[in-house]
């Protein structure tokens, strides 16, 4: 069995690019006596499309590096990572002694206490669709809910790319919105951690009475709960440090990773994923 965790250790994070930086930027500001180490695994993105039983071998060697450097908590901050592997990574972190918090549930909680009708809407990618992970998360929340989902296949790569957002941009957005207008949701989970770069976008489209439920939020409160029900809260009342570590280069994920995260990133280690068994 595993000893103590010492709660000077910092949080571990990982996202298949940027995108979970948004989680990031969240916790950062809700947590911000924590030190924090994040994952870009750039060399893999994106998740969304790739072969789910390859995706979770990766994201178990993601979870084996992380946590074999120390860590006292393990975030996942990428929706297709949850939905694909999180039993995965939960068996990683308990061979360490360490929790872990996934950034689907934690949505699906707050979409179901927040929806007056009812009708939920998730946009995501390919994978995560398919995974049913939203659906099930849904179900359990104990209200009867109609859930609408939508695949999203090029959005978080237009995101990543730093593609301009043009008219070609907004037409792929409304054609995705389609079907959750026509479905008169009045929520929708942003079920991709690239998404929220584009909220104002999808508000517009969808109107401003839909809510929109992103993971950053969410998934700041789950680790500060976590984090307190273990004692592992850090009391210290200056600033934490956050650092990278990314698997493809790392000039290019400094230079997307700040516009993402609006702050500086400083130095970037690149780093191999080490294959599990």
């Amino acid at each position: 069995m595993p000893g103590p965790l010492d709660p000077s250790l910092p949080v571990a994070m990982f996202d298949s690019g940027v995108g979970g930086l948004t989680v990031l930027h969240e916790c950062l500001v809700s947590l911000p006596e924590e030190d924090f180490v994040y994952l870009g695994d750039t060399d893999w993105f994106p998740y969304g499309t790739r072969d789910p039983r390859l995706l979770r071998a990766r994201i178990e060697g993601i979870a084996s590096l992380l946590l074999a450097r120390g860590a006292k908590l393990l975030v996942i901050a990428c929706n297709t990572a949850t939905s694909i592997g999180e039993d995965v990574a939960r068996a990683v972190a308990a061979e360490h002694g360490v929790e872990v918090v996934p950034v689907v549930a934690p949505q699906a909680e707050i979409a179901a206490a927040i929806t007056d009708s009812g009708r939920v809407g998730v946009l995501a990618t390919p994978n995560t669709v398919e995974s049913g992970a939203y659906r099930h998360a849904l179900e359990a929340q104990g209200r009867p809910l109609e859930v609408i989902e939508v695949e999203a296949p090029d959005l978080a790569p237009f995101i990543q790319n730093g593609s301009l957002f043009d008219e070609s941009a907004v037409t792929m957005a409304r054609a995705y919105c389609a079907p959750l207008r026509a479905a008169e949701v009045d929520t929708l989970i942003l079920g991709c951690t690239h998404y929220p770069l584009v909220a104002p976008m999808l508000q517009r489209i969808l109107g401003r009475d839909v809510r929109l439920v992103s993971g950053g939020h969410a998934v700041a409160a789950a680790a500060q709960r976590t984090l307190e029900g273990a004692g592992l809260a850090r009391e210290r009342r200056e600033e934490g440090d956050y650092r990278f570590l990314c698997t493809g280069e790392s000039a290019a994920f400094r230079e997307v990773g700040t516009r993402f995260l609006q702050m500086p990133l400083g130095e970037v280690e690149q780093v191999e994923i080490p294959a599990r068994h």
